[in-house]
């Protein structure tokens, strides 16, 4: 058996088009949809990231402010301009890149953020909101797995899922959003005793560790569906994720790739949030 590769490109492709249709929609009745970047310090991982975010929404109909500033920035100033942005009609979405420097307070910064603003869904107000399964956001790349699982017409209800990984950014969310749709989900982690007995029954892994290939073919039950969120390098420098690929390949019935998987679809349900955010102001 070789994996059907779910391709995280071609679906980002169709679902930013349906923004920009929306978004359209929205300017003819003078409601731009907007959304508000900030970026603090100098990583070299963010300024990608952020230039990524700020491209797709040029390139899709967004209106798009970018905030950059040094990392001396105070936890003060960046607190006022959240408050700013809270204010600012023309903005429908503020996303602070994480990570920030060690002397401002990340938590602190997201709770500034007004709750229908969060289109990343970190804020406890939509993390407690998904937990009830009626978020005003759910984080984008957990978002995007779900559309994923959708476009493939996995079935989810009744399916055995493990979820490798417990952050409030992906693994604790995913895990949330597959209990809503009817999966039995197992949440593994680093202190976990056994993850292959775990992931040897599941129909569904999704693996978020940041590990490079923790899951390997022998640890996968034939047909299994397989989500790769990791992001690593391999020895030569290359993209890679969490999951041994080649081999994982050849023994799942689904599989996304590193890169061309789970990455796409992040920036993407951010651009989808922001429009529900837009529509949401609008009435």
């Amino acid at each position: 058996m070789t994996a059907r590769i779910i391709d995280g490109t071609l679906l980002s492709k169709q679902l930013r088009a349906e923004v920009a249709q929306r978004a359209a929609a929205l300017a003819a009745r003078g409601h731009r949809p907007g959304l508000a970047v900030v970026l603090v310090g100098d990583n070299a991982a963010s300024q990608v990231y952020v230039r990524n975010k700020v491209k797709a929404c040029e390139d899709n109909g967004l209106h798009s402010v970018y905030d950059r500033y040094p990392a001396e920035l105070s936890e003060a100033d960046l607190l006022a301009r959240i408050d700013a942005l809270n204010r600012d009609p023309q903005i429908h979405g503020i996303l602070v890149q994480l990570p920030l420097p060690p002397h401002i307070d990340a938590h602190k910064v997201i709770e500034a953020i007004a709750p229908e603003k969060d289109v990343d869904g970190f804020h406890v107000a939509n993390a407690g909101a998904l937990m009830t399964g009626k978020p005003l956001f759910c984080p984008c790349t957990p978002y995007g797995v779900m559309k994923m699982f959708e476009s493939e017409r996995i079935p989810l209800a009744g399916a055995n899922a493990v979820v490798i990984g417990r952050s409030n950014i992906v693994g604790k969310p995913m895990a949330m959003l597959l209990v809503e749709a009817g999966a039995t989900v197992t949440i593994c982690n680093s202190k976990t005793r056994d993850l292959a007995a775990h992931t040897r029954s599941a129909d569904i892994i999704v693996a978020a560790t940041g590990k490079r290939n923790l899951v390997t073919a022998d640890m996968v039950k034939p047909g299994a569906t397989v989500i790769d969120v990791g992001m690593n390098r391999d020895d030569e420098g290359k993209l890679c994720g969490d999951v041994d690929f080649a081999g994982v390949r050849e023994v799942a019935g689904y599989i996304t790739p590193v890169p061309g998987g789970v990455g796409p679809m992040t920036i993407t349900m951010l651009l989808v949030n922001t429009i529900e955010a837009a529509e949401r102001a609008a009435g």
